[in-house]
């Protein structure tokens, strides 16, 4: 019981999936606040390519 108590502890497996997964959530955020300060740009920026 112990041995396999020792091996769940020294597993690593998926260690990395959640690292991508909050590498990914950092990312969203940091797009999200961009998209929220620069609203109004983007939207003046859509607005003028139609004449």
């Amino acid at each position: 019981m112990v041995n396999k108590m020792k091996q769940l502890m020294m597993e690593e497996e998926g260690q990395g999936l959640s690292e991508y997964g909050l590498v990914l959530a950092g990312v969203v955020t940091v797009v999200a606040a961009a998209i929220v300060l620069l609203r109004t740009e983007i939207t003046d920026l859509f607005t003028n390519l139609l004449p």
